[in-house]
């Protein structure tokens, strides 16, 4: 005999779902956010000059703001509510006001810039220009331009020292490290280094630089207080990206020619392991408890998380996130991973974070939370909490 329907089984089974779904769609905003506070991401779009902005508690596009013709070395700044960027086609800086999502300013800094660093108060924004051989320094509360200097032939990226106090120049076409003071922008030094100088990472403590070659499997180890090439590592293959543990122990190499992940040893200047990892490794990021590093295959089209500590690749093993997953990064407060896809025009939203049982989803998804379309051939992302 048939059972009628009972209402009570039926309203409870209900009250849980919704709870489940509610319990589901606060998790989805990122756990350090208060109420009125958000939390965005900016992708820069190399085939239309735009910069797209996403509300990362509703997962959507916020707006596209168009910054001007190759827009590249996109940064959030530290302290004001502004993104700055760079046009490499029309040799500007251009500042984006993170409330409106307009351009306040462009800053004129010299022919093709790639890349832009602050200081670490905020009050300066270096430039190098790789067509005029120069270097800039901008006030960033009046946007202008403060002190110039020069560079050696091609400067590739401008990066400051963590004390402040001195600008680390590659210059591409001469195989050299320029020295600058970062208050006047003289000069203090030049190292030969690799030829084709190209990325740079400084220690915390300001007293080492490592610069990857462009066209060598080697990265060069510079001591900056006694302004003196320590050493060319080899790589094996070819340095796509330069991670930096937070206490400057180590630093994580991905490398598309080795097929996998090179590790270096700051304090001994070695290639302490290399960790095989597939077909084209291309990017990585590192977890806020420096436990886990995501890597992103643009070939493979996933990305794997590392244990830092074992070495050894985490289960469940590669996430598909798109065709061609380039840049990735994680979110301010760890909660959510984003990979940007140069050949699908969109960008990937993982979760990092285990979430509760009710919700039925696991930590990390075996696919993202959601795909976000972004502009034309994206490439720079950056991060903002206001």
């Amino acid at each position: 005999m048939k059972m009628p329907p009972n209402p009570r089984l039926i309203f409870t089974l209900l009250l849980l779902s919704l709870l489940a779904v509610r319990e589901w769609a606060v998790e989805l905003r990122p756990s350090f956010l208060r109420p009125g506070v958000h939390l965005c991401a900016y992708v820069g779009n190399t085939g239309d000059g735009t910069v797209t902005v996403i509300d990362l508690v509703r997962l959507s596009a916020a707006a596209t703001v168009s910054v001007g013709a190759g827009p590249t070395g996109i940064r959030a700044h530290p302290t004001r509510k502004e993104i700055w960027g760079l046009s490499s086609a029309g040799g500007y800086a251009w500042v984006l006001d993170v409330k409106s999502n307009q351009v306040v300013a462009r800053i004129p800094v010299g022919a093709t810039p790639y890349a832009l660093d602050f200081s670490p108060e905020g009050d300066r924004a270096y430039v190098a220009s790789s067509g005029s051989d120069a270097v800039v320094a901008i006030d960033c509360a009046s946007r202008q331009i403060v002190a110039r200097g020069r560079a050696g032939r091609r400067p590739w990226i401008a990066r400051v020292s963590p004390d402040g106090k001195m600008l680390v120049v590659s210059n591409h076409d001469d195989a050299t490290v320029s020295l600058l003071s970062a208050a006047t922008l003289a000069p203090l030094g030049v190292v030969a280094v690799a030829q084709q100088p190209e990325q740079i990472a400084i220690l915390p403590d300001s007293a080492k630089a490592f610069i990857t070659s462009g066209s060598r499997n080697v990265i060069s180890v510079v001591d900056l207080k006694r302004r003196v090439l320590l050493a060319n590592l080899s790589l094996g293959g070819k340095p796509d990206d330069l991670v930096l543990k937070a206490d400057g122990g180590e630093l994580y190499i991905p490398s598309s020619t080795a097929h996998g992940l090179v590790i270096i040893n700051t304090q001994t200047n070695e290639v302490g392991d290399f960790l095989l990892l597939g077909m084209s490794p291309a990017s990585a990021t590192i977890s806020e408890d420096a436990q886990t590093l995501w890597v992103s295959d643009s070939a493979a089209q996933h990305v794997l998380r590392v244990a830092i500590q074992s070495r050894q690749i985490i289960p469940p093993g590669p996430i598909t996130v798109g065709q061609a997953p380039l840049t990735c990064g994680i979110s301010p407060g760890g909660d959510m991973l984003l990979v940007v896809d140069t050949a699908s025009n969109d960008l990937a939203v993982l979760r990092t974070k285990t979430l509760p049982a009710a919700t039925g989803m696991l930590s990390p998804p075996e696919s993202p939370i959601t795909l976000i379309p972004v502009g034309s051939r994206p490439r720079d992302l950056a991060f903002k909490v206001f």
